[in-house]
């Protein structure tokens, strides 16, 4: 880094996933950056302010997280940094503390602010998730499986097709069926008068989500249309088949048995290889 660049006073706090306030073990999964309110370095610097006064990023890799707790839900995590980047946008000069209280849960805690210089923000942002937040390079960390993996792989595609932040997450069935039904989509939008959802189902340990899904889909359907006045198009996201190769002959069976049941009940079924081109039509439907 260049020495005689002018750097930006700035504060950030850390944020931690506490699942157990009594043990009080802990995983860093992210960052709040901005600029100090009494630095004069906006005047000072050359550097262009950032278009965003608070930058908030939450980690992309939850394997410590699920290490930490394997019940972890790591959808609505996702979905907090979706919130309090919203909220900051909304409120750039609103008590923090309480955009925070407004939007984390229990399990997620900030610590203190902390006296930071950094050439802009966003580089900031780069250097306090590597030193606090992601993985160092060799750590060694289980691999994302099952439905862990499939969901990993759609966030990945939809954010590289700059659209993440335009879906819904985590869509409650219970909107569009009755009350107390615990099941939760991953991911949807709306192009027009079609709704568009997408769920991640593996069928790497068997074809129960597979069922549960193909269960629940003429119930969604119908409430869709009758809460929205929308047809519902809804995919089911597998892995390959490919990936099973080599296995023995019932789990190949029971891999075409969960698709078939899924197409049976009008669901689309496409594999983690068909998400660019899922991801690209989102773009151009959203129009970003």
């Amino acid at each position: 880094m260049n020495s005689g660049t002018q750097r930006r006073a700035c504060e950030f706090h850390l944020l931690r996933y506490v699942p157990d306030a009594v043990r009080n073990e802990y995983v860093h999964i992210g960052v709040i950056l901005r600029e100090s309110a009494a630095a004069d370095s906006r005047e000072a610097s050359p550097e262009p302010a950032s278009p965003e006064p608070i930058l908030v990023r939450f980690t992309r890799d939850w394997r410590r997280v699920r290490c930490l707790d394997p019940d972890a839900d790591t959808a609505l995590l996702e979905g907090m940094e979706s919130e309090l980047r919203r909220r900051f946008l909304a409120e750039p000069d609103g008590n923090l503390m309480r955009l925070l209280n407004e939007s984390l849960s229990l399990s997620v805690q900030m610590t203190e602010a902390k006296a930071y210089l950094a050439e802009s923000l966003p580089a900031g942002m780069e250097e306090l998730m590597r030193l606090y937040v992601e993985p160092p390079p060799k750590e060694r960390l289980p691999r994302l499986s099952g439905r862990a993996a499939i969901q990993a792989r759609m966030r990945t595609e939809f954010e590289r097709a700059g659209v993440w932040e335009l879906l819904r997450k985590r869509i409650a069935a219970s909107e569009y069926t009755r009350p107390g039904d615990p099941l939760r989509i991953d991911v949807g939008y709306r192009p027009n008068g079609l709704i568009r959802m997408f769920h991640a189902v593996s069928l790497e340990p068997g074809v129960e989500m597979a069922k549960v899904l193909a269960f629940s889909a003429a119930g969604l359907r119908a409430g869709v249309e009758r809460v929205e006045k929308a047809q519902l198009e809804l995919t089911a996201v597998i892995e390959p088949a490919a990936k099973l190769a080599g296995e023995e002959p019932e789990r190949l069976e029971m891999y075409r048995f969960g698709v078939e049941t899924m197409e049976e009940h009008q669901i689309r079924v496409l594999t983690t290889s068909d998400l660019g081109r899922v991801a690209e039509t989102a773009r151009r439907e959203l129009r970003v």
